[in-house]
């Protein structure tokens, strides 16, 4: 990687801590999505880059959460990776151990400083402002636990385990293939900011859904589930 692009690439993590409260669908700030009559709940809501928030998870990550974590920080100098080129977007994302085969939105902010939700349950969502899964820094592709029908895509994202493979593939064709290196229930309320986007010395990912108990009063889910996973080889 030139030092433009680690530039670059540090540049658009500060752009995004600034950015305002980012939540998926069904947040507890902006309800991005109603409430299912049926008691399904919006699939992932999150904070984003610009709250503060220190983190108070109410379990303990299963494994280290990734190079984003304090104190587990790698060195980049020894590892090469190859940035994926300007204008490459991610389009597809995979994960063999829990079936999961699909199609990326762009996610966006809404007027409210929202991230907008997946508009198809079945689908997940890549924050477009973000990191560019196999660039330096924190990808996050996030997506829906369940609908008000039935199960969305990432209903067993609680399944992964350390170890497993996510792949996501790219609008040039190559393939970013990350490891599962731990994951993390945390109450909405206490969303562990700095570990999900802050700046990391190697590319990572985050995977986000919803989780816990569904509060009918509110019509969201009370909990965030969060899986860390660095990137391990590039096809």
């Amino acid at each position: 990687m030139s030092v433009s692009q680690l530039v670059s690439s540090h540049r658009r993590a500060a752009i995004a801590l600034g950015a305002a409260v980012l939540l998926l669908a069904g947040g507890a700030t902006v309800a991005a999505v109603a409430a299912q009559p049926d008691g399904g709940g919006a699939g992932a809501d999150a904070q984003g880059p610009a709250s503060t928030t220190a983190s108070s998870s109410s379990a303990s990550p299963s494994a280290d959460p990734g190079s984003g974590a304090a104190g587990s920080f790698q060195d980049p100098a020894a590892q090469s990776y190859t940035a994926p080129p300007a204008g490459a977007t991610p389009e597809r994302v995979q994960i063999p151990s829990i079936g999961v085969d699909s199609g990326l939105e762009d996610l966006g902010l809404g007027a409210a400083g929202e991230l907008d939700p997946p508009q198809a349950w079945e689908s997940a969502g890549w924050y477009r402002d973000g990191t560019v899964p196999g660039a330096v820094g924190p990808a996050v592709i996030a997506g829906h636990v369940d609908s008000g029908s039935g199960p969305a895509v990432f209903v067993d994202l609680a399944k992964l385990a350390v170890g497993d493979e996510v792949q996501v593939t790219l609008s040039t064709g190559t393939v970013e293939t990350f490891r599962v290196t731990g994951s993390e229930r945390t109450p909405k309320a206490t969303f562990p900011t700095s570990d999900v986007y802050g700046s990391t010395p190697t590319p990572s990912l985050r995977l986000i859904t919803c989780d816990g108990t569904f509060d009918r009063s509110t019509g969201h889910y009370v909990d965030n589930l969060i899986v860390f996973a660095d990137l391990v080889s590039t096809s």
